[in-house]
């Protein structure tokens, strides 16, 4: 049964007052952000999906209260499941923070279970709420806006054709093998059905890495035949997976029907990979990176070019953010692929208009963001100062509208949107997502960005 909360305990108050410990004033400050209701029933809502009756009957499960917490503490410090949970057992102080108090905490198992029962929809809607909270305590009013892009880095390996092959070779080996025992005693079954190749696939892998360390005619042809070799492999491996798919196609068990979730879920992938080696490699064809699968485990994995030193190439999800003065993330977008940042002006400032009732003062973006198009649209909507340096050759009228004191000193203000990025990134977790799947990277980023204007709120609330 989903619970609220822990009742209140007295004695833990009289425990904290006799040890006389301090609680860090930010974390006070965000204490009170977060007892807002809005914010408790967007997650209570949920969290009561996990199960049909899960409102009504089961046993008692960790209070919303305390996992909406908890999970703010973990991105807040860039924590571990494993170790907020440690810290929390371990600190009276953070005892009294996520609402817990002489009860026994969860284990990191059951705080991930809970966690990924949040979906990325209410994590934005949760952080909307944050803005309007942030406008009521007057730590912003909404007068400015700059906005900016990253890219959040997916958990995955540097992708090559050779790894990708092996890696489903070896994910497929793995499925067949939980599948032996009950399906074993078919007899239409070929005698190699169960054979695993993941040995051979990762010898001829390292044969590829090999041979392309060599130059000249004769390392390409090398080259040519180990991919021809761990094609064939990963081919007859895809064969396999799919005489063992169609014969669970009758088994109703619970065990079957998730082995035969996974042979559909991956089998396509690694057919994928296939063909994008054969028109890579044997075919030297240029692939469109939209047309590209780098992980067969993170396929929602996009290709992105920024031209930074570097880094010329990104693989993970670009993020599109929106930040007000004071410092708040007033809203997020996940892009899909490496649409152009040009597209993303209009969104925002529509976006801030329908948060804050009005448009900015001024609304500023980098040189990628500017078009004719974007700026009319800024004026029209009522924008005062609309700062889009022009990219390329400028006409003198243009030099001198971009030399203005204004447009000077609110394009130092618009660089400040990179600290704030960095500070996302270092401090919360937001260069490379360690979630799994799409909705995981959805949950990670909006995460992220919630604990950062937690901390700037709280920061900015102790000061007063």
């Amino acid at each position: 049964m989903l619970r609220d909360k822990f009742p209140a305990d007295p004695l833990f108050v009289v425990i904290l007052d006799l040890t006389g410990i301090t609680i860090d004033r930010e974390l006070v400050e965000i204490d009170h952000i977060l007892e807002d209701d809005e914010l408790f029933q967007r997650v209570r809502h949920d969290l009561s999906q996990r199960r049909p009756k899960t409102l009504v009957t089961g046993r008692n499960s960790t209070p919303v209260e305390v996992t909406k917490r908890m999970l703010a503490l973990k991105h807040l410090y860039d924590w571990s499941y494993a170790d907020t949970v440690r810290f929390v057992s371990d600190s009276l102080g953070l005892r009294w923070f996520c609402r817990i108090y002489l009860n026994s905490v969860c284990n990191d198992k059951t705080l991930l279970r809970w966690a990924n029962l949040i979906q990325p929809d209410t994590l934005q809607l949760f952080n909307q709420r944050l803005s309007n909270i942030a406008c009521e305590l007057k730590l912003t009013r909404g007068r400015k806006l700059r906005t900016d892009g990253t890219v959040v880095e997916t958990n995955i390996h540097h992708p090559t054709d050779s790894s990708l092959l092996a890696d489903g070779v070896r994910v497929l080996s793995r499925l067949l093998k939980r599948a032996k025992s009950m399906v074993q005693d078919t007899a239409q079954l070929a005698a190699d059905t169960f054979r695993d190749r993941n040995r051979s696939a990762r010898k001829a892998a390292r044969r590829i890495y090999e041979a392309s360390r060599r130059r000249g005619e004769e390392g390409k042809a090398n080259v040519q035949k180990a991919y021809c070799h761990l094609v064939r492999i990963t081919q007859a491996s895809v064969a396999q997976a799919q005489r063992v798919l169609a014969a669970l196609g009758d088994h109703k068990d619970k065990q079957a029907q998730k082995l035969k979730a996974g042979l559909e879920q991956f089998i396509p992938r690694v057919e994928q990979v296939i063909a994008q080696t054969r028109r890579r490699v044997f075919e030297d064809e240029k692939v469109p990176a939209t047309e590209k699968i780098v992980s067969i485990f993170e396929p929602h994995t996009a290709i992105i070019c920024r031209g930074k030193a570097n880094k010329p190439v990104e693989f993970g999800g670009k993020v599109w953010l929106d930040e007000v003065e004071g410092g708040i993330v007033s809203d997020y977008r996940i892009l899909r692929g490496n649409p152009s940042d040009k597209n993303q002006w209009q969104p925002s400032l529509d976006h801030h208009v329908e948060l804050f009732g009005r448009p900015p003062y001024q609304a500023s973006a980098d040189r990628g963001v500017y078009s004719a198009p974007n700026e009319a649209y800024a004026k029209q909507i009522g924008v005062k100062q609309v700062i889009l340096p022009k990219p390329g050759h400028k006409s003198k009228a243009r030099r001198q509208h971009e030399r203005q004191r204004w447009f000077k000193r609110e394009r130092r203000f618009h660089a400040g949107v990179e600290g704030r990025i960095s500070v996302l990134m270092r401090k919360h977790g937001l260069d490379r997502c360690l979630y799994h799947g799409e909705d995981g990277f959805g949950r990670w980023v909006g995460w992220g960005i919630i604990a950062g204007n937690l901390a700037v709120m709280g920061a900015a609330l102790a000061v007063r």
